[in-house]
């Protein structure tokens, strides 16, 4: 996945400000030239391909929807081919340029296809860049609009915007394009949440004491009403409501069924609040018989969207708990529940369906409980070459709380001098999101880019900044490269073990933990042709080459229940598999991109996970909401749940810089330098993660105090002098005595 970042112009040295004071445009300013082509096609280019002027074209019922004119990209005989202009010298970097285009396509008989507006950027050291803008579903029928932004994070020698993405011999027509500072978002208002009720199931006849009023069979299948379920409320729900009345034991059976969407359903509308976030919970069963396993699940209809409000996978006749969350924040006209999954003719049970508001303030009192208990220490402090016959004031302060907290960067993040500014200032692991990838260092076999990577492990080392390697295989196969694809079986375990040898040796020592192969439980291609040996194999191997790597598995929604693929079971019997073959497991990753966290659902699947006994990373951590206190909130969710679980070593953010994140509405930093509502609460917890005290040293020369782990200064005032020194409080030291000479 891959990251973001962006500075603000207000930072620019004075030689910059002039250097780019002449060309740079301002805010309102088109920098396109001729962006209606009202001058023919000057400053106009085809991209690999001819251009053509047009007024109109298919015997006048094409026509520009503003202006006069437009442009046709045509002759295209590869997707990448388009109609350009260079923008070199009219650009500015770390402003956040906004791209504006009407665009539509014509002719091969195709009638919709994707236009994307590219950005070309050539450093000066002719590195060269891809920065992909905004893309859209254009048509034959309509102009359509493509709307994105850019940032550039230095000063590169060319830089070309293109259009680009219909197949060979489709034309791409351009009717206007328009570049401009793009003008800096308003923060979003906190939401008023002041007359929800926390905890109050919004399904009507849940317990269903009044037959099945209320319900809906969705489709032709068959509602009623037995007895014989749980009357517990589900684990995960518990967790989130508390002291609850039991539930009524009686279900819904559905009968008849014929299609997989088929179940109960219930229309919830009026009864949502935008922006809050809803746990939902049920017990389901299904019918005995040899169907094999089946993925149940709870779903939402949002104006005819699908939205996934949980899932489990059910192979007996016992009941199972789903646990799930949603949230909406566009209002919607239409919202229904319904229960789905199991293959046509397999019936269907629903017990105790719950869905409610979550009080996550709640759940945040509890937590700083608990990160108390497992993170500080208790700690004396033993002065040597102190007079203890007189007063002495001492105040002690954490300096660096030493749990790894790390963010993901990329290498044209680090040209940006205030993105290195934050990062190195807020974080103590890095991640890079593309550059040690296979695809990235060895796009064509032989052809080694190793530059980029080394640059940024520069950076790291002079920050002493420890890094994850990501990764070394990716298992899913859209994201192998093609070369690799057409490898037979020999050749194919040559290039695997070309790859182990090159990398591992390369940054032998470098690099603390490995993500071996990326997403094992959504991919299986080098399985697939290589064997169920290959896995195993992968670990072993890079366990000789680098042995003091902590090898990881990485996969994700682990976390959130919402994919039967990689539950916590799953996740944990693939751990299991691997290390009865001998591959050397030494740590669980967790990505962690995450939508409407719920604390119990994470907690539920922590708990399941450590019990093998391997230190757990959050290892590509993301949250996405238009509203940055929304986002802050499902942010402090995953990291109270992080620190206060003993079986979690580190996390990792998946970025923080706005147009550098994989999720959009996920940053913590605006593109032009300024921090949102979601980053001051990252920052607000980083601080509340340091220890603060203060007393006077008693008779024995001793002050003790419970704190955190990490870098401290201590003060030590008396009436003739003052006195300051740092020391470590180190987490495995259990006697928790350090011993200071004054």
């Amino acid at each position: 996945m891959a990251n973001s970042e962006k500075v603000d112009a207000g930072n620019l040295s004075d030689s910059e400000k002039t250097t780019n004071t002449v060309c740079v445009s301002t805010d309102d300013e088109n920098i396109i030239l001729n962006p209606q082509f009202e001058d023919g096609l000057n400053n106009w280019t085809g991209r690999g391909c001819k251009i053509a002027l047009h007024d109109s074209i298919a015997d006048g019922k094409i026509l520009p929807k503003s202006g006069k004119f437009f442009a046709s990209a045509t002759e295209r005989t590869q997707s990448w081919n388009g109609i350009q202009q260079e923008i070199t010298g009219r650009v500015q970097r770390k402003f956040v340029y906004e791209v504006t285009a009407l665009v539509r396509i014509f002719g091969n008989n195709v009638t919709t296809s994707d236009v994307r507006a590219t950005l070309y950027v050539q450093k000066p050291d002719f590195r060269e860049q891809y920065i992909g803008i905004a893309n859209v579903q254009a048509t034959d029928k309509d102009w359509a609009q493509i709307q994105g932004k850019f940032l550039l994070n230095d000063s590169p020698s060319k830089v070309i915007v293109y259009l680009e993405g219909p197949p060979a011999g489709t034309d791409i027509l351009l009717n206007t394009l328009v570049i401009k500072h793009a003008a800096k978002t308003p923060p979003s208002p906190p939401p008023d949440f002041k007359n929800v009720a926390f905890g109050v199931n919004i399904i009507e006849n849940s317990n269903l004491d009044n037959g099945i009023n209320g319900w809906s069979p969705l489709g032709n299948c068959t509602l009623s009403v037995r007895t014989g379920s749980p009357r517990v409320i589900p684990p995960m729900a518990r967790d989130s409501l508390g002291p609850h009345e039991s539930l009524s034991g009686r279900y819904i059976l559905v009968t008849n069924r014929t299609q997989t969407y088929m179940g109960p359903s219930q229309t919830i509308t009026e009864k949502l609040t935008l922006y809050l976030t809803y746990q939902v919970s049920a017990w389901v069963r299904i019918s005995s018989g040899s169907h094999g396993p089946q993925n149940v699940g709870i779903a939402l209809s949002v104006d005819g969207q699908w939205v996934n409000g949980g899932q489990t996978e059910v192979a007996d006749s016992r009941w199972h708990e789903i646990g799930g969350s949603f949230r909406i924040e566009k209002q919607p006209s239409n919202v229904f529940v319904y229960i789905q999954g199991p293959v046509s003719g397999v019936d269907l049970m629903v017990a105790g369906l719950q869905i409610f508001p979550v009080d996550r303030q709640a759940r945040f009192r509890y937590l700083r409980e608990q990160t108390d208990k497992i993170r500080k220490q208790d700690v004396k402090l033993k002065f040597s070459g102190l007079d203890t016959s007189e007063y002495t004031f001492v105040k002690v302060r954490q300096i660096q709380n030493d749990f790894p907290i790390g963010s993901c960067i990329n290498r044209t993040n680090i040209d940006n001098e205030d993105f290195v500014d934050f990062f190195v200032q807020h974080f103590n692991w890095a991640v890079f999101g593309n550059e040690l990838k296979w695809y990235w260092t060895e796009p064509q076999q032989g052809n080694l880019n190793y530059k980029d990577a080394d640059d940024m492990l520069d950076l790291c080392e002079k920050y002493k900044i420890d890094i994850r390697g990501h990764c070394i295989f990716w298992e899913v196969d859209g994201n192998v490269q093609q070369w690799i694809k057409s490898l037979n079986k020999n050749d194919l375990s040559a290039a695997v073990q070309n790859r182990l040898t090159g990398l591992l040796t390369r940054y032998k020592g470098k690099f603390k933990h490995y993500d071996v192969n990326n997403e094992m439980l959504h991919g299986s291609f080098y399985q697939n042709i290589l064997g169920k040996d290959i896995r195993p194999n992968m670990f072993k191997t890079a366990h000789q080459l680098d042995p003091s790597a902590t090898l990881f598995v990485n996969d994700y929604h682990v976390e959130d229940g919402c994919d039967t693929n990689s539950s916590p079971e799953k996740y944990t019997q693939q751990i299991l598999d691997l290390q009865d073959q001998g591959a050397p497991v030494g740590g669980i990753g967790i990505q962690g991109h995450i939508d409407s966290p719920i604390g119990p659902i994470v907690c539920s699947a922590l708990d399941k996970l450590a019990t093998l006994g391997l230190p757990i990373w959050f290892t590509e951590l993301d949250v996405s909401s238009t509203n940055e206190y929304i986002r802050g909130d499902d942010l402090e969710v995953m990291l109270r749940e992080a620190m206060a679980h003993p079986a979690v070593d580190g996390v990792m953010l998946w970025g923080f810089w706005e147009l550098f994140m994989s999720r959009d509405n996920s940053h913590l930093v605006n593109a032009e330098g300024e921090i949102n509502e979601a980053g001051r609460r990252f920052l607000d917890l980083k601080e509340e993660w340091l220890s603060q005290t203060h007393g006077h040293v008693d008779e024995q020369g001793e002050f003790s105090f419970r704190g955190f782990s990490g870098l401290y200064n201590v003060e030590l005032v008396t009436f003739e002098k003052e006195i300051s020194k740092t020391f470590f409080v180190d987490k495995s030291d259990s006697s928790g005595v350090i011993s200071i000479d004054l």
